[in-house]
């Protein structure tokens, strides 16, 4: 099982990063790498079992599931259904804790799944730069502005 942690610390307080994460569907208002999105069936986006399908600036095309959600303890968990990456049983959650020193988040984004070994590298380090890193670098941007 290949795992992905990515961390960082954004200058702004807890429930203003988590006003702007905790939404599902919306990807595109703060992560570069996301065109348009759209939740199935019409369902709210903050209810679990929600399934969000989405395409990339490139015009690649996911589909991930709500798994968890909790306003209180500023966390969402979900699952990849489909996806153009070779791998499987992905799972990731997005944590948000407060830094009382300074009024600042402290963010977490962490995923595990199964892929091919001779893989595993390289897509631990897409996700990682490319995903993870990436949506805390503009939403460092995003909450300064």
């Amino acid at each position: 099982m290949a795992r992905v942690y990515i961390s960082s610390v954004i200058d702004a307080p807890v429930g203003r990063v988590w006003e702007r994460v905790r939404d599902f569907n919306g990807l595109p208002r703060w992560l570069p790498l996301v065109r348009e999105s759209r939740i199935e069936n019409g369902e709210p986006s903050d209810r679990v079992g929600c399934v969000r399908d989405f395409r990339l600036q490139n015009g690649d095309r996911l589909r991930e599931q709500l798994l968890a959600l909790s306003d209180y303890d500023y966390f969402c968990t979900y699952s990849i259904l489909e996806s153009p990456m070779p791998l499987t049983a992905y799972i990731a959650t997005l944590r948000l804790t407060p830094i009382t020193d300074g009024d600042r988040t402290f963010a977490e984004w962490s995923a595990e799944f199964d892929c091919a070994a001779e893989l595993a590298e390289e897509l631990v380090t897409n996700i990682g730069q490319n995903v993870f890193e990436a949506g805390f670098t503009a939403l460092k941007r995003q909450m300064v502005a």
